[in-house]
């Protein structure tokens, strides 16, 4: 009984630890973000708590208020160089729209495609299958090139339905190979008595199938909008005007030095967004990261 306490009380107290270990970055983030300046900054020794919280930082990147003249309202000019802004609330508007929109597009073309290749037999579909896989392998950068003159060629460079195709266009594959093994985790004799009753393969799929893998839809959707979210690659060669959160993030890395404060700020913003979109979905996520984990 001593060592199986024993092993509880082990396993319990790694569990925290590497808990611990993954979440002190963002920990450091957000306590980062609320520094102010002298205290980022300071050469003799690592600030922990030993300073007066502030919401400069956030007032900047999120009201789009000048540090410079906030610095002189508090009395404080310690490294203010000039009166630029940083405001990124734009940045946040556009992200929020390009991730949603390519997600719910990804979403609705990755269902109607997972669902033919797990139903419907054809010739050549596991090579199809194979071929989907494949783009998965391909970094981004090998296309850039190309993909930036095909989007300047058809208008749709430095747009934001641009973004929301590229990033669709990116998170497919996933999508479709998810939701697949989310479909074949339903028994085709589902399909096959609902056509016993009549029902069209359209109405299989919509009223029957569709409701029996909402969770693993809701899975799928946060993968993509997490992807959509954090890409920053296609999103810095397909945009000269349009910022996303990563591509705004790279612009406080100046040549006199990098705003510190202003970055965790902006990314501790940015995680809000995805925290709430798995809080709107998580009774569906649970359901899906299970799904087919128990077989007959």
């Amino acid at each position: 009984m001593q060592g199986t306490r024993f092993t509880r009380v082990l396993r319990d107290v790694t569990a925290v630890l590497v808990v611990a270990l993954f979440m002190f970055p963002i920990f450091w983030w957000g306590l980062t973000s609320i520094k102010p300046i002298s205290a980022i900054f300071n050469k003799d020794e690592v600030v922990f708590f030993d300073f007066e919280p502030t919401l400069v930082n956030y007032q900047v990147v999120l009201l789009g208020k000048s540090r410079a003249e906030l610095a002189i309202e508090s009395g404080s000019t310690f490294g203010v160089g000039g009166g630029s802004t940083y405001d990124s609330r734009q940045t946040i508007l556009d992200s929020i729209l390009i991730a949603v929109g390519s997600t719910v597009l990804t979403i609705f073309l990755g269902v109607i495609a997972a669902y033919a290749l797990s139903r419907i037999n054809f010739r050549g579909r596991q090579a199809y299958l194979n071929w989907i896989l494949s783009q998965r392998f391909m970094p981004p950068i090998a296309i850039i090139v190309p993909i930036v003159f095909m989007f300047h060629y058809v208008g749709l460079r430095d747009t934001i339905m641009g973004l929301i195709f590229i990033h669709t266009l990116i998170n497919l594959p996933v999508a479709v190979l998810l939701m697949k093994s989310f479909f074949d985790d339903v028994p085709v004799e589902v399909d096959e008595a609902a056509m016993l009753d009549g029902a069209t393969r359209f109405q299989i799929f919509r009223k029957v199938i569709l409701p029996l893998v909402t969770g693993g839809v809701a899975a799928t959707a946060v993968l993509c909008f997490i992807f959509s979210w954090t890409e920053f690659l296609l999103s810095l060669f397909l945009t000269n005007t349009i910022r996303t959160l990563p591509v705004k993030i790279s612009t406080f890395v100046t040549s006199t030095g990098s705003e510190w404060g202003f970055i965790s700020a902006l990314g501790t913003s940015a995680i809000v967004p995805s925290f709430i979109f798995i809080l709107l979905v998580q009774k569906q996520l649970v359901r899906g990261l299970t799904l087919g984990s128990l077989k007959d």
